[in-house]
């Protein structure tokens, strides 16, 4: 039996948008990145021959520096290593039928998860999340996922779930400006704040979207500290960076207190708990 604190295993988030990857040694997370979805033939190809060697840049962009790193001794597996292990998480079913092929995968599901008072349809990332965060810093803990979908996800000191709340992220509030109406032009995010009264479509546009989602995010996470004033707050997904800059813009004292995270979902999947055992591919 291989030692757990030298393990090398890949975990896998499906998102509604992208694949979000991490390399784990034992529960040391090394990095983490995202990626496209993949062809059906290509997944198959991965299960065929799936060692961390060989997995091809468009899974692990290291690859692409695989020489030195074996020089450097940073690569544990070989061709005729084991399947390098996968623990997979999914939110979206057509995907995680197709990673299902894949040797060696551990898919997690959300009873695995040590929240208590879950309802059965909770996003499994919300629930990762939420229990890498309140495992990392304590709860009661407050997550925001910035994402696709904004989600706000709680749970209490004693670790039982709170509930929770989903509206359109930033990016598709102004993407379904664009596409359900007949004259709106596609406009991308600002890296700053807009000025709030614009003076041309495109900036109203994002000042509507972005002005009324900020008030939206001050407004529950103020409503979280009424109700649980020692609460943490903490924000992940792939906008947070421009979010905590809005926030930072026009509520500076909320900005300050936000724990701003991109890995909270793998907090949450490295956890021996979340796994179930710590010994679950060795």
């Amino acid at each position: 039996m291989r030692d757990i604190e030298q393990t090398t295993w890949l975990g896998l988030m499906i998102g509604n948008s992208r694949l979000h990857w991490a390399h784990f040694t034992g529960e040391t997370l090394i990095s983490a990145w995202d990626t496209d979805y993949l062809p059906a033939d290509v997944v198959q190809q991965l299960s065929e021959s799936p060692t961390l060697h060989n997995l091809p840049p468009e899974i692990f962009p290291f690859n692409k520096r695989k020489s030195r790193q074996q020089d450097n001794g940073e690569f544990p597996s070989s061709p005729s290593s084991p399947p390098v292990p996968l623990v997979l998480a999914s939110v979206v079913p057509n995907q995680t039928v197709l990673w299902q092929t894949y040797p060696n995968v551990r898919i997690l599901t959300l009873d695995q998860v040590p929240i208590k008072g879950m309802y059965p349809t909770l996003g499994i990332d919300r629930a990762l999340a939420l229990w890498g965060a309140g495992n990392n810093w304590g709860f009661p803990m407050l997550v925001i996922d910035a994402g696709t979908a904004l989600t706000f996800t709680g749970a209490d000191a004693n670790q039982s779930f709170v509930g929770g709340a989903i509206l359109p992220g930033l990016g598709l509030q102004l993407a379904t400006l664009s596409t359900r109406t007949g004259q709106l032009p596609k406009v991308e995010l600002p890296q700053q704040l807009p000025q709030r009264y614009a003076l041309n479509t495109q900036q109203a546009m994002q000042s509507g979207v972005i002005y009324a989602l900020v008030a939206g995010i001050k407004d529950f996470i103020e409503a979280w500290w009424r109700d649980f004033p020692q609460g943490n707050v903490a924000i992940t997904g792939g906008d947070r960076t421009l979010l905590v800059k809005y926030l930072q813009s026009q509520f500076p004292e909320i900005a300050a207190r936000l724990m701003v995270e991109q890995n909270l979902i793998f907090w949450g999947m490295r956890s021996p708990k979340a796994r179930r055992s710590p010994s679950l591919f060795f």
